[in-house]
């Protein structure tokens, strides 16, 4: 099978609300209306069309063969302008010492901030679940693909990346996190107030405390889940690890989820990635496996076996038809099995 990385269309949308609906991803819902709206801010980001805060790439991951979209993934240019802040809570430690007792603690506490000059931010891995556990790594492809769509394109995205990871939910899909702290000073269930935060901000920075909020006084099963990753979001949490992204000590303010980020420069792909001219050679040997991504609005990417000597590479003739690419053109490298 062959499998194939590219923007998202208007033809997909169906399909692409059939996938979200087997999840609960609130950066992609599965509601038409919204992923349509996403799909064509999509088709606008990858023209150029939008400035950076209001840009958003929307990827989808394509069993060629089946012509059936079974993941995607999604770059949000810039999350945190004048506009729209970024919000999280900072974890901090304070010392208090008593004199007269001669004991003191180190107590954590969440400092409330905001960024209104904020990182690119990714999010929207789906992958089918019958795709799952795949061979060929369809989950780490549809990942792995928007940093090569980066490394084509550094001018279009911060100096610095953050991914927001789901913490620990109950089977109900709450979170004690926000059941100890953000509903006693909004009055909202946890899934509303996060809907609500996709497009309306100003109720957080109005209503969430300014002074520094001690983790001791909040309940024990908020303690236990703030900044942990959910089992079904580990494997997301190793792949980042590996190619350079690390725990910032910043949690979301709804959830307590654990914020993770990287220098974009030295994301893996990205860094160890190299624009190379496609060639033709007389007795190619076609190994190893590197991700191929191709420059413009056209973005195609795919995981091939090709033959890489120095800044010139050879692909099948197969694969340059499906990444729509003629010899003599440049394209962005990167190794799929880049790790630390």
């Amino acid at each position: 099978m062959s499998f194939i990385v590219r923007p998202a269309d208007t033809k997909d949308i169906n399909q692409l609300v059939d996938l979200a609906k087997q999840f609960n991803l609130l950066n992609l819902p599965g509601d038409k209306k919204v992923i349509t709206q996403k799909v064509e801010t999509s088709i606008q980001s990858f023209k150029g069309d939008l400035p950076k805060h209001k840009s958003e790439y929307l990827f989808v991951l394509e069993d060629i063969e089946e012509q059936f979209v079974m993941g995607s993934s999604l770059i949000l240019a810039k999350h945190g302008s004048d506009e729209i802040p970024h919000y999280f809570f900072k974890i901090l430690k304070r010392n208090h010492f008593s004199e007269d007792l001669g004991t003191g603690f180190i107590h954590q506490v969440l400092r409330f901030q905001l960024d209104t000059d904020g990182p690119t931010e990714i999010g929207g891995l789906l992958v089918d679940k019958s795709y799952r556990r795949r061979p060929e790594k369809l989950g780490k492809q549809i990942s792995l693909a928007r940093f090569v769509f980066m490394g084509l394109n550094m001018d279009r995205f911060q100096d610095r990346v953050l991914c927001e990871l789901t913490p620990p939910l109950t089977e109900e899909g709450r979170s004690e996190f926000w059941e100890a702290l953000g509903r006693r000073f909004t009055g909202l269930p946890y899934q509303e107030a996060d809907l609500l935060s996709q497009t309306h901000k100003e109720f957080i920075q109005s209503l969430f405390p300014e002074d520094d909020i001690y983790l001791a006084l909040l309940d024990s099963k908020a303690r236990l889940v703030l900044g942990r990753v959910g089992e079904a979001t580990k494997p997301a949490q190793h792949l980042l690890e590996s190619i350079g992204f690390s725990y910032l000590d910043e949690v979301d303010p709804f959830d307590g989820g654990p914020h993770y980020g990287c220098k974009t420069k030295d994301i893996l792909p990205i860094k160890n990635g190299k624009f190379t001219r496609v060639t033709e050679f007389k007795d190619p040997k076609f190994q190893g496996r590197k991700f191929i991504g191709t420059p413009g609005a056209n973005f195609r990417a795919m995981v091939v076996a090709c033959d890489q000597r120095q800044d010139e590479i050879a692909i099948p003739s197969k694969v340059r038809d499906l990444l729509e690419i003629d010899t003599d053109q440049e394209v962005f490298v990167s190794p799929f099995d880049t790790e630390k």
